[in-house]
């Protein structure tokens, strides 16, 4: 089932699993992150590999954090719809931040093959920002 899939993917995000989260994707995986999330994080990725560099590893080396997934919707053309938040801290500051996602995911083959995310890169700055005074 699909949604299984993708729930595999949010405790493997959870538990820093990057071998797990590249065996769920689907060769032919494709990514559109925000556009103004930090590290160079933001923009269109294919494969699985990109993906888990330029994305999931260049987050985790500026945050300790995960997504926690909190509803679930699934359209009539099979796209599953998660929101949630993204919760940790910034490694360079220590400060916490909450940014709240929109996940949409498609499942091919057993796989997931999309992903395309909306967060509050703000909060993920913010949490970033050197300390004012």
């Amino acid at each position: 089932m699909a949604s299984e899939v993708v729930q595999r993917f949010y405790a493997a995000a959870q538990a820093g699993d990057g071998a797990t989260i590249v065996a769920l994707l689907h060769p032919d995986f494709r990514a559109h992150t925000a556009p103004g999330m930090p590290c160079g994080a933001g923009g269109t990725f294919h494969a699985p590999q990109e993906a888990l560099t330029q994305v999931w590893g260049a987050v985790f080396a500026d945050y300790d954090t995960a997504p926690y997934d909190e509803t679930w919707h699934q359209t009539t053309e099979g796209i599953i719809v998660v929101t949630g938040h993204y919760r940790g801290t910034a490694r360079i500051t220590g400060r916490a931040y909450e940014a709240e996602f929109v996940h949409l995911w498609q499942v091919t083959d057993g796989q997931i093959s999309w992903l395309h995310q909306y967060t509050d890169t703000a909060r993920w700055h913010q949490a970033l920002a050197p300390a004012a005074g």
